[in-house]
């Protein structure tokens, strides 16, 4: 199993085992993180949706914000989705009081900016890098991206506003891919992986 690619989900507070299914349907081995010795031994991290702050609060209680930021600016790849783009962004335009972000993708962020829950809605989304049509988008409470910096790239947006963003190994949409049973975007990344770890590979 060495050669299995092991990617880690956050599991602070979220949708954690729809991403641990969604990963493994992706030839990926999926587990778990919780502490700081569990994210070293992954080659990728996704970050589930939930609630931002809580996870925020929750990443400081567990002593796992300054590791994942420096494992995040050392390269390792990360993808977010909801509450975990909103943690990849490296600035959030309205965050309660205390909250923190992970960083990583030179983003501004607007929270709930869709609505609330009973605004929740499903759209076919366009993402570029992703063949054979459109995902379908679930957007719960959904963040959107209200500007990028000149190193992020725009993936996808849904009615002019950006949906899903890449910079470099940080991959990040404001709707639910996981929640869905297409399993397209979740091996966009388990390929984003598998190149850092084996350059050339694919």
């Amino acid at each position: 199993m060495s050669d299995a690619l092991v990617i880690g989900v956050l599991a602070l507070q979220g949708d954690v085992r729809e991403h641990l299914v969604a990963l493994a349907a992706a030839d990926a081995v999926a587990r778990p993180v919780r502490r700081p010795e569990e994210l070293a031994e992954v080659d990728g991290l996704v970050v589930p949706g939930g609630e931002s702050t809580t996870i925020s609060k929750l990443a400081v209680l567990f002593g796992l914000m300054e590791p994942l930021r420096a494992r995040v600016q050392a390269g390792m790849p990360v993808y977010g989705t909801c509450a975990g783009m909103i943690m990849l962004a490296d600035k959030i335009l309205d965050p309660r009081s205390g909250q923190e972000t992970i960083g990583g993708i030179d983003m501004i962020v607007r929270r709930n900016a869709f609505g609330r829950q009973n605004e929740s809605f499903e759209a076919a989304v366009d993402i570029a890098g992703i063949e054979d049509g459109p995902v379908e988008g679930v957007f719960i409470r959904a963040p959107w991206v209200e500007s990028v910096g000149a190193r992020a790239e725009v993936l996808a947006e849904h009615e002019g506003h950006i949906v899903a963003v890449r910079q470099g190994n940080a991959l990040a949409t404001s709707f639910h891919p996981e929640l869905t049973g297409d399993h397209r975007v979740h091996a966009l990344f388990v390929d984003m992986v598998r190149e850092n770890r084996n350059p050339g590979a694919l």
